[in-house]
């Protein structure tokens, strides 16, 4: 347990910033599914354009440290990939 006040307010910062990224990692994966689910379903312009709803979200995330850079990049490439070969 925390002794000192500055390691009990690292503790409750920690517990924030947690909630924070938790509730920022679930909207990009939410963003994330309704693409993949309209590439499943096969219509391409409802995919097309959740992946632009999707793309600004997975780089807020990038820029505000939840997804590291190259794995915003990776993804954002992937499902644009997967839209292109339909």
């Amino acid at each position: 347990m925390a002794n000192s006040m500055q390691a009990r307010k690292r503790v409750r910062q920690s517990a924030r910033r947690t909630a924070i990224n938790r509730r920022r990692t679930s909207r990009i994966r939410s963003y994330v599914r309704k693409v993949e689910e309209a590439i499943a379903g096969g219509d391409k312009a409802a995919a097309a354009s959740a992946l632009r709803a999707a793309q600004p979200e997975i780089a807020r995330g990038a820029r505000l440290g939840v997804l590291h850079r190259n794995n915003a990049a990776r993804k954002i490439s992937r499902l644009a990939r997967h839209i292109a070969k339909m």
